[in-house]
């Protein structure tokens, strides 16, 4: 049972590490209240490039006044920005912004900056241990 307290006590440690890496980023790029939900609709369109409204609508199983009302904030908040077709002026195209790039992929940042910060005090052999004590779970 220590064992398992133990364990619990260091990927709790790990997951606050992350969690400041995460914040870092956030507050990098001039946000702090930005919600989950919001995230996620960031990675869907950095996922899958230029997306129109009805293309995200239907990604995200939702109607094309919540997707509008969703980039209404994005534009405000300077994470995305509307280009139109050059093929057909009707059609609209969302883009993210660098900053919406920045925040879409800010969980993978914030794990590399958490190894960076493991690589850092773990020696060669220890770092090759981890990896291979890591790759055991599935």
């Amino acid at each position: 049972m220590e064992r398992k307290e133990n364990l619990y006590g260091v990927f709790e440690n790990l997951l606050k590490i992350k969690n400041e890496c995460s914040y870092e980023i956030f507050s990098e790029c001039g946000i702090s209240d930005i919600t989950v939900k919001q995230i996620e609709y960031l990675k869907t369109i950095d996922e899958h490039g230029k997306l129109t409204f009805t293309g995200l609508a239907q990604i995200t199983k939702n109607s094309k006044p919540t997707i509008t009302e969703m980039i209404n904030k994005f534009v405000k908040m300077e994470c995305a920005y509307r280009e139109k077709s050059a093929e057909d002026g009707r059609i609209y195209y969302i883009c993210l912004t660098e900053k919406g790039q920045m925040i879409a992929r800010s969980e993978k940042y914030a794990l590399m900056k958490l190894i960076e910060r493991i690589s850092d005090v773990l020696e060669a052999t220890e770092m090759e241990t981890l990896i291979r004590i890591l790759k055991k779970i599935k």
